[in-house]
């Protein structure tokens, strides 16, 4: 099946499944990760080191991103698959 679509076509789906799931994971890394590193400076400044200590806000500031940027989410995951389940007909 990859022969009949051609290579141009098959990077091009390629390209934009990778590019939304960059754009739906982007929020979540970036976030998550921005507040890992505020408690890693502060257990630093500190000299705590608790693993529940950066554990539980990164848990939380996921919950929050999610609850925040769901509906984006999922909104950008729909209009993707839309868009390609109504274009299967193009590729035959």
């Amino acid at each position: 099946m990859v022969d009949e679509l051609g290579p141009d076509l098959t990077m091009a789906l390629t390209s934009k499944t990778l590019w939304t799931a960059a754009r739906l994971t982007a929020p979540l890394i970036g976030g998550t990760t921005l507040v890992g590193l505020v408690i890693s400076i502060l257990q630093g400044v500190t000299q705590i080191q608790e693993s529940s200590l950066s554990f539980v806000p990164k848990l939380a500031a996921a919950g929050v991103i999610l609850l925040v940027l769901g509906g984006w989410m999922l909104r950008v995951l729909t209009d993707y698959a839309t868009a390609l389940i109504s274009s299967i007909p193009s590729y035959f």
